[in-house]
């Protein structure tokens, strides 16, 4: 079972509230790696998401300029991308809803 150590969030600016959902669940990756590289780099590190084509982040084979460079920036790092079903992964899932 995982215990998460931190959370963290950062609010979008109004163009990345343009992005897809790839592209947002992508750029959440990025943020979330630059955050808190001085406890990942050089460690290897499992990332979980709910959303499966994430995968791709670990090869070069999209289209996509924006998801190419944010996979260029990932290379230092050592990863595994893990789907998580979005009903096994509560806490993540309650904390992304927007409180109103």
């Amino acid at each position: 079972m995982n215990h998460p150590i931190m959370y963290s969030s950062k609010k979008m600016l109004p163009r990345e509230q343009n992005y897809s959902v790839g592209e947002r669940e992508a750029l959440a990756i990025v943020w979330a790696v630059n955050k808190f590289h001085r406890y990942l780099y050089g460690q290897h590190f499992i990332l979980e998401s709910d959303h499966r084509p994430l995968d791709y982040l670990q090869t070069l084979n999209s289209e996509n300029h924006r998801i190419m460079r944010w996979s260029l920036s990932l290379q230092p790092y050592r990863y595994t991308v893990r789907y998580v079903k979005g009903s096994d992964n509560v806490t993540a899932d309650s904390l992304s809803r927007s409180r109103e």
